[in-house]
């Protein structure tokens, strides 16, 4: 069963930059905005929907950290690893349709922003339906081959978890992200470890 491991540890690595994408969207930085009731209304539906679906992200990467045991089968890695791509999958999307549903927050290019972040979102959920879809083709009867895919998926999760959250971090610049930080559902969204510097 060698083989799988050190592949799937490299996978699990790489998961978990993804995870910091959806912590982009719960605002770090907590300091006291002039009360703006409407943005801060917008924060707080958007943070609500937020914080089920980084809960759902985080128990996806949690679940193929698990699986990288030595003593797991590429069946079982490869079950494993579909569901969870599916589960951040499903995840981003929905965090794209509440931000989408929230409408454009109470700023500058407000509009832009949210247009640019729920496109983005929605890239990404589309980019882990693609995952799940390669790592469903992959061949566990041939553990060389199996171990090649593996590879492919980790060094795609690579560029996933480096590439643009660009919007996101624009869309929850300034005053949103205030209002996003005095959310509790959103400090709760940005429990999980995150960046240094955040």
């Amino acid at each position: 069963m060698e083989g799988t491991n050190p592949v799937n540890k490299k996978l699990a690595a790489a998961l978990s930059g993804g995870a910091v994408l959806v912590l982009a969207l719960s605002g770090c930085t907590s300091s006291s905005s002039k009360g703006n009731d409407k943005l801060d209304a917008w924060a707080k539906q958007v943070c609500d929907a937020v914080q089920p679906q980084a809960k759902k992200i985080e128990a996806a990467n949690a679940a193929i950290q698990k699986q990288t045991s030595d003593n797991s089968t590429p069946d079982d890695v490869r079950k494993t690893d579909a569901q969870a791509f599916q589960d951040m999958s499903d995840a981003y999307k929905a965090i794209g349709d509440a931000v989408q549903k929230a409408g454009a927050p109470d700023v500058d290019n407000g509009a832009k922003k949210q247009t640019d972040a729920v496109k983005e979102l929605n890239d990404i959920a589309a980019s882990y339906a693609a995952l799940k879809k390669q790592v469903d083709g992959l061949d566990v009867k041939d553990q060389a081959k199996f171990a090649d895919g593996l590879k492919g998926i980790a060094t795609s999760l690579d560029k996933l978890s480096t590439s643009g959250n660009d919007a996101l971090k624009t869309l929850e610049a300034g005053d949103v992200g205030k209002s996003m930080a005095k959310q509790s559902s959103c400090k709760s969204a940005s429990a999980a470890p995150s960046p240094a510097g955040s």
